[in-house]
């Protein structure tokens, strides 16, 4: 049996389970009973969220106090510190996911680039973070604005006049505006870690920082206010929980658009064929994966902006359901299809997983999240192989994993979650990966245009480590500058 039709019966064989449980979920019988889930329609949500503001609003009327002291003594105050306290351990939980990017990102390239990987990863964490502090965070939530675009102006935007409306339930959150801020920042620094793996091995230093930089402070933002910020799309009724597309999709275009323009690593294609590029440090990627996933929990747990604890129960099962049903089917289409019992591939599985439930951890089923995680692990498997075809050189396979998982899990909300529209999906994922892979192609094609985006072939040749920072990860083990040795070809 050919690969091709080993292909075909796979994808057919998950076409027939992915349509069964989508009927189930939408028009059969009830395959759980989950209040977090019950949704049965766009009007009912509408309804819902005017009921909530009308209650909220009503509470508002009713705070009693106009002071801090006051505040503290008051009956919500317990609920808040419990809902303010989870919100920022889901940050530090987003946080630890950077260090899985450093660690997967490192440990899947060439040992000759790992130090340039981490001092990537660091520029563009506390970049992103500063940047969205000055301007980034009232770009994507500027309060009433035309749906597309709007600002509040520079910094966080604390009022030290009115700490009761930044520090209480009047603010509008169970939190802080500080904890609000620092959660979202951590995302924000997410999207651009994201493009880091795309382009390793042979981008130049500074022209990452400065397409990174441009990114988080112009791209991310804006598109962000389109959902989350209460925007077009988010009037539309488009649904992404905690960023399927806002967060991985964009990294995913964006690193497509720079991979396009930067070009392959030297080796990975010659006279039409495909060379594997080894990953130096398997282990140290599976550390990375693992501790992703850990930081998972706070990335889908954490968008439930409180600590109710159905919701966040149930966001954790989902989300790690699906990631178990992502590494499972990835191991089994790489059997399948490439008799190949692949632990990168693997790995890869457990983030498209992750990737494809978080738009809509906290409304689908728990069998739902096994079927969009399994469907995530066939999908970045057959989608890596499809980018090498395209001699398109994604060396972590961030594109596939980010981008692609990332359209399928927002589509798929349309798909299980009976009430939300599978065109209005299609619709704002179209449009934001649109938006943001002309973006990302304009600039880093501006940038490549004035100071030049690739390092020689030297350079490349004898690792980044070396050439641009005069330090190696492993001096042990890099005695030689292949270039001397006339190891590449200009």
């Amino acid at each position: 049996m050919n690969k091709a039709l080993k292909a075909t019966i796979l994808l057919v064989v998950l076409a027939i389970i992915t349509i069964t449980a989508a009927y189930h979920a939408n028009a059969g019988e009830p395959m759980y009973l989950d209040p977090v889930s019950d949704i049965v329609s766009i009007a009912e949500i509408e309804t819902i969220e005017a009921e909530e503001v009308v209650a909220s609003t009503a509470s508002e009327s009713e705070y009693s106090y106009s002071t801090m002291e006051e505040f503290m003594a008051s009956p919500e105050y317990v609920k808040f510190i419990i809902d303010n306290l989870w919100i920022l351990i889901a940050a530090f939980l987003v946080l630890l996911m950077h260090l899985g990017f450093a660690s997967v990102e490192s440990g899947l390239t060439q040992s000759k680039n790992a130090v340039n990987v981490i001092y990537k990863n660091v520029f563009i964490l506390c970049t992103g973070i500063l940047i969205y502090a000055f301007v980034g965070f009232q770009i994507m939530y500027p309060g009433d604005f035309n749906g597309f675009f709007g600002f509040g102006g520079f910094g966080i935007g604390f009022d030290a006049s009115d700490p009761v409306g930044m520090l209480t339930p009047a603010y509008g959150e169970e939190m802080t505006i500080w904890s609000d801020f620092i959660f979202q920042a951590m995302f924000a620094a997410t999207a651009a870690t994201i493009v880091s793996g795309c382009v390793t091995g042979r981008i130049k230093l500074s022209a990452f920082m400065l397409f990174g930089a441009l990114l988080l402070a112009i791209s991310y933002p804006i598109t962000g206010s389109w959902v989350w910020g209460g925007g077009w799309l988010d009037e539309l009724g488009f649904y992404d929980f905690a960023g399927s597309t806002l967060v991985h999709g964009v990294g995913g275009a964006a690193g497509l658009a720079c991979v396009i323009l930067l070009g392959a690593r030297s080796g990975k294609f010659k006279n039409g064929k495909i060379f594997a590029i080894p990953a130096h440090n398997i282990p140290l990627a599976t550390v990375g994966v693992f501790l992703l996933w850990i930081g998972w929990f706070g990335f889908n747990g954490g968008s439930v902006l409180s600590a109710d604890p159905a919701e966040v129960s149930f966001v954790f099962v989902t989300t790690a359901l699906a990631a178990c049903g992502g590494a499972l089917a990835a191991m089994i289409t790489t059997q399948f299809v490439m008799k190949s019992l692949d632990a990168p591939m693997a790995l890869n599985g457990i983030l498209a997983g992750l990737v494809g439930v978080t738009a809509g951890a906290d409304v689908v089923s728990p069998t739902s999240a096994v079927v969009i995680g399994a469907v995530a692990g066939v999908i970045v498997v057959f989608s890596i192989l499809m980018f090498d075809k395209l001699k398109l050189d994604d060396p972590v396979g961030a594109i596939s994993v980010h981008g692609v998982c990332g359209i399928w899990g927002t589509l798929a909300v349309g798909i299980f979650v009976p009430g939300i529209s599978f065109i209005t999906q299609l619709i704002g994922t179209t449009a934001i990966l649109s938006v943001t892979f002309i973006f990302s192609y304009a600039v880093f094609g501006a940038i490549k245009a004035i100071m030049g985006v690739r390092v020689s072939p030297a350079v490349e040749s004898d690792g980044l480590d070396i050439s641009e920072h005069g330090n190696r990860a492993y001096p042990d083990f890099s005695p030689v500058k292949t270039s001397e040795l006339g190891a590449y070809t200009s």
